[in-house]
């Protein structure tokens, strides 16, 4: 198991016109069809739609199957898996325009994205949600510094607790990213395993952007755009 594995981040855009909606409507099961019903904002509603309908066809284009024939079940907390390849783990994350998709088999994985805007409360933000390592260092940044690294280390967390499939329940503060090495965290929650098998990336997709993906084992990154 310490050999590293194949990840594969497709970055996109959600398209600002909606003719494709009913084609990716088409492809969703009752549960997403539900869930997309009760966004009642129509251009929320349309990026929900086409995210998922895009995943599909990205799942099925993976497996060779139908992407309307993918069984899409979801653990107690809520995460998603394919009820009959759960060998292959899949997670996305959207901000805006921008969303990514991650897959790769053997290994649990999580992904964030988000747009880096300044916010009142920043430090307030640091306080609750990162560990006492991470504050100090943050604390320390020049103020020019910050921004771009609280959403580092956001996203990182986000990533941890998505790849657990926790969620943010699990305690964005219980990961503690190495702030002098931002791949690897000094201390995980118990029921994670142990630290050393937990490997975050931080990825590249563009100015005003933070991204990273978190992984439960070594691994090699194969980034695709175009999607």
């Amino acid at each position: 198991m310490s050999d590293s594995i194949e990840v594969t981040v497709y970055q996109a855009k959600v398209s600002t016109d909606s003719q494709y909606d009913q084609r990716y409507w088409n492809l969703l099961d009752e549960l997403e069809h539900a869930q997309a019903s009760r966004i009642k904002q129509p251009s929320l509603q349309h990026r929900y739609v086409e995210i998922h309908g895009r995943l599909r066809i990205l799942l099925g284009q993976c497996l060779n199957e139908s992407p309307e024939q993918l069984q899409i079940s979801r653990t107690e907390y809520g995460k998603p898996y394919l009820e009959y390849y759960p060998e292959l783990s899949f997670n996305l994350s959207h901000t805006g325009e921008h969303v990514l998709f991650a897959l790769t088999k053997q290994a649990q994985l999580g992904v964030d994205i988000e747009v880096c805007k300044r916010r009142t409360n920043l430090a307030g933000l640091v306080d609750k949600c990162f560990a006492k390592e991470e504050q100090v260092y943050w604390n320390q940044l020049p103020e020019t510094a910050q921004v771009q690294a609280f959403y580092d280390f956001w996203t990182q967390k986000e990533a941890f607790v998505k790849a657990t499939g926790r969620g943010v329940a699990l305690g964005l503060n219980a990961c503690v990213i190495n702030p002098l090495c931002p791949t690897t965290f000094l201390s995980v929650p118990e029921i994670c395993g142990r630290a050393a098998d937990w490997h975050s990336l931080a990825l590249d997709c563009g100015a005003d952007l933070s991204a990273a993906i978190v992984v439960d084992r070594s691994f090699k990154l194969i980034k695709a755009t175009g999607l």
